[in-house]
């Protein structure tokens, strides 16, 4: 099991869960943040920090925000635009700082309104 970042976090990444997860398995793509699965080790601290309501224990994601949980299992399994490998599990966010490209979900979303390209 695992947290799951949804659609409320995508063109607003407040980056208040950054901050409050004690094993930095949060990472930054270009319009959202995603939660590595295998890193995560449920504390649950993230949760009630997100000012958007983003983000949901696995068992608990709403059922509109279910492709979330692949999406972001996606963003470290899959290759990226620009990436030549998948992310895999760097063992922390801060190793990489911010990755500046999103999973083809979230790329494929209507940008915010007010939000600006990154």
């Amino acid at each position: 099991m695992t947290y799951v970042i949804g659609k409320p976090c995508v063109d607003v990444m407040d980056r208040s869960c950054v901050d409050e997860c004690p094993v930095d398995c949060i990472y930054e793509g270009g319009r959202a943040l995603y939660i590595h699965p295998d890193e995560c080790v449920d504390c649950g601290a993230c949760e009630p920090v997100c000012p958007v309501e983003a983000i949901y224990y696995e068992d608990d994601l709403p059922e509109d925000l279910q492709p979330y949980l692949a999406d972001n299992a996606a963003f470290f399994s899959e290759v990226l635009p620009g990436r030549d490998e998948p992310l895999g599990s760097p063992g922390g966010a801060a190793k990489v700082g911010p990755l500046g490209v999103d999973t083809p979900l979230v790329a494929s979303l209507p940008r915010a309104e007010g939000s600006e390209s990154r």
